[in-house]
């Protein structure tokens, strides 16, 4: 093509799509493909530039604007033989870039006979002219379509090729200090487009440590809407990230100041929603705004909605996004600026309080009537639902307080006990916790006060203040007192017992427990009892009393096995994996940690399991040495996850965790303990969890050398295998041993096929049994 086809500006983050758009124009079976996603996502922008890059490839190129005036091409008009400077069907808007010029020499080159035709912009009252006139251009086999639009055209034989806004960075919600490191951000592609945008509105701007966190929250807030991106990158000529991100938090639309010369929706974000609204009729309208209150993330079934048709018609028009699945559910959002838009409607029309109390109501009820399931069968089921509505959670108790209703907001805030505690929400807990009984006040019934002052000293504990959590216990105490009720007083004691032996004084803590399991087992509160008894043993082992520790550890054990209380069990179980080092039976406590790592996984634990994944990465350094790089991760994704959650430990065991860095820092080789706590760093809690259940078991087979059938491997072979047993990549090894990586691949083969294994966790169990 002698004259290039430009976009308007490089494409950023879509070159996946890009490939897949050129392959699909190459297939002579497609004869009509349709870029479909919501608007501002880049659909005209990415099809100009598959133009630009196979245009060549066919005979004659057409760009059509569908909202442009003018008649439609028909097949004959395409084929007529046009002059070197533009195709006869060619109908451009101000914004559209002019086709390739053709030459004679260039005619010549191309393949005869087949015709491209991208029709852009088939949205609203252009789409019924564009079926018509897409269904006569698709009866000529040489006519291949390209079109754009909102949504699918419905014309037979369409393909479609759906396209999402750009990744967004994950949520972070630990303090700053726990932010995304600059380096790491830069990889994700909202990001990637902020930031060169960014550059063209001011060439000194560039991603910090200082400002990465903002830079993540707006590209979060935007939901990695391009043209949204690039308008707020715009905006940095006024405001530094931090400004804007607090200037978009709850109203997008605000973001202006798009190119003159592009249409009316592509420069301002109020702009955009409009247009994208245009033609809902009433009912859909309305649907979107009741939805436009909820936080994203929420589900179908905890907003009363079945799949009926109005949710489908605003999800085909981009109107409402699925943002993920859990327990096999969509999740779903109204996105940005769609929501700002909508709300502003709502509140002009005087609705918004309604749709606010009908959601607030809505998530009162959920928690309500999730805790049956918080104590048995279901919990894991129920604390993952609550997890991914955990937004809309926060969002109905801020309308609670805002209203002034203190009964119901306390019981959203006693019902989120375990599903905070199992998510990390342990500041934010703390403070709702206060607020509620504040600004309750007298108001508030005894019992609520008593139970909101117990919940208080939960959070303190498990944020690292056990004094002030025993304060706080003892506080609960003293207004239970005036309540007269046995079995909260008896919970309440349990708790501060575990406050107790936090702070340090075992013998307080026995005797309060032991006072507390009686007083719960005589009243038939069985998860009660098996908390008290687990705490008990954690007493008893403190005092140096082993054997009465391990029955009362059984006793819970079976407890909470019984009713089926997984995270009540993954603690009794460390205490258990405690016992058994204590008693020299690493095997025993490796079964222990594993299967607490198992529970946790299950229900996304994120407050004991930095704890532990350290426990789990001292008994590695124990007992599998070869295990040390994996162990640098395990210690290096408890230190970030902990973090997030704002969360101290005690001194004694922060110097543990210190001593044994310096250890592994000391054992390897300075750049490999810097990988490998860089790539721990890195993990989400799943990644985490899988990362220590994929290391190797211990073993005891007392044996100095390799076992006979290992003995076959070469020097190269052994030395390869013990670099695979440390979890080493093969580009790892590579580099490690100077070697090229398909030597590697090679040799791990070998090693496999030698040592009868099927998997590089396979091979890390034979080497772990030649020391």
């Amino acid at each position: 093509m002698p004259q290039t086809l430009a976009p308007a500006a490089e494409l950023v983050g879509r070159e996946l799509e890009t490939a897949l758009l050129h392959e699909r124009l190459r297939d002579p079976l497609v004869r009509l493909l349709t870029v479909t996603g919501r608007a501002g996502v880049g659909k005209s922008r990415l099809a100009l530039e598959a133009v630009r890059e196979v245009g060549g490839e066919f005979a004659r190129v057409a760009v059509l604007d569908a909202t442009a005036p003018g008649g439609w091409p028909a097949p004959s008009e395409l084929s007529e033989p046009s002059g070197p400077s533009e195709s006869p069907a060619q109908s451009r808007s101000p914004r559209s870039p002019r086709p390739p010029q053709s030459s004679q020499a260039s005619q010549a080159s191309r393949p005869s006979g087949r015709i491209l035709l991208l029709l852009d912009d088939c949205d609203h009252e252009a789409r019924p002219a564009a079926a018509r006139a897409l269904e006569a251009l698709t009866a000529d086999p040489r006519v291949i379509v390209l079109a754009t639009s909102v949504e699918p055209l419905g014309v037979y034989g369409e393909l479609l090729l759906p396209l999402a806004p750009l990744p967004v960075p994950g949520p972070r919600r630990g303090p700053a200090s726990a932010a995304a490191d600059p380096h790491a951000l830069q990889e994700v592609a909202s990001v990637a487009l902020f930031v060169r945008r960014a550059r063209e509105a001011d060439p000194a701007f560039s991603l910090t440590l200082e400002n990465a966190a903002a830079v993540a929250e707006i590209c979060r807030l935007l939901g990695g809407l391009p043209l949204a991106l690039e308008l707020a990158a715009r905006r940095l000529r006024l405001f530094p990230p931090h400004l804007l991100a607090s200037r978009l938090r709850g109203r997008t639309t605000m973001l202006s100041g798009g190119p003159a010369n592009a249409p009316a929706r592509h420069r301002s974000l109020a702009a955009l929603a409009e247009w994208s609204c245009r033609g809902l009729n009433g009912g859909d309208r309305e649907l979107l705004g009741q939805l436009a209150v909820y936080e994203p993330g929420f589900g179908l079934w905890a907003a009363g909605l079945s799949a009926e048709a109005a949710v489908e018609t605003l999800l085909d028009r981009g109107l409402l996004a699925v943002v993920g699945e859990e327990q096999g559910e969509l999740r779903l959002a109204v996105p940005e600026p769609v929501r700002s838009y909508a709300r502003a409607e709502l509140a002009g029309s005087g609705g918004e309080a309604a749709a606010l109390d009908a959601h607030a109501e809505r998530y009162r009820s959920l928690v309500s009537g999730a805790q049956p399931g918080l104590r048995g069968t279901e919990q894991v089921r129920v604390l993952r639902e609550l997890a991914a509505e955990g937004a809309n959670v926060i969002a109905a108790l801020r309308r609670l307080r805002e209203r002034g209703d203190g009964e119901a907001a306390a019981a959203v805030v006693l019902g989120c006990r375990l599903p905070w505690l199992a998510q990390g929400r342990l500041r934010e807990g703390l403070e709702w916790c206060d607020h509620t009984a504040e600004a309750g006040g007298a108001a508030l019934p005894e019992a609520v006060r008593t139970r909101l002052a117990d919940l208080s000293g939960v959070f303190a504990l498990a944020l690292g203040d056990p004094q002030e959590a025993v304060r706080r216990h003892r506080h609960a105490l003293a207004l239970g007192k005036n309540v007269g009720d046995r079995r909260q007083n008896a919970l309440v004691s349990a708790r501060l017992g575990a406050a107790l032996l936090e702070s340090g004084d075992p013998a307080g803590a026995r005797a309060v427990l032991v006072t507390a399991l009686s007083a719960l087992e005589s009243m038939g509160v069985t998860g009660g009892a098996a908390s008290a008894a687990a705490s008990l043993a954690a007493a008893l082992r403190a005092d140096g009393d082993r054997r009465r520790a391990q029955e009362m550890l059984d006793r819970a054990v079976e407890a909470f096995r019984r009713i089926r209380d997984g995270r009540g069990l993954a603690g009794a179980l460390r205490t258990a994996a405690a016992l058994a080092l204590e008693g020299d039976e690493p095997d025993r406590a490796d079964r222990a940690l594993r299967e607490s790592l198992r529970l946790y996984g299950a229900v996304d634990e994120r407050t004991e399991l930095p704890g532990l994944l350290e426990e789990f990465a001292l008994l590695l350094m124990r007992t599998a040495p070869a295990q040390r790089p994996r162990a640098v991760r395990l210690l290096a994704a408890a230190d970030t996850l902990r973090a997030e959650t704002g969360a101290e430990v005690a001194d004694e065991w922060r110097s543990a965790a210190e001593r044994a860095r310096t250890e592994l820092s000391a054992r390897m080789d300075w750049t490999d303990f810097a990988v490998a706590w860089a790539e721990g760093v890195r993990m989400a809690a799943p990644e985490a969890v899988a990362e220590a259940l994929s290391a190797p078991a211990p073993s005891h087979r007392p044996s100095a050398a390799p076992a006979p059938e290992d003995r076959s491997l070469t020097p190269r072979q052994v030395q390869v295998a013990l670099l695979v047993s440390e979890g080493m990549t093969n580009r790892q090894i590579a580099a490690k041993l100077d070697i090229s990586e398909w030597t590697v691949v090679n040799h791990v083969r070998q090693v496999m096929r030698r040592l009868g294994c099927s998997s590089r966790v396979q091979v890390a169990g034979a080497v772990g049994r030649w020391a």
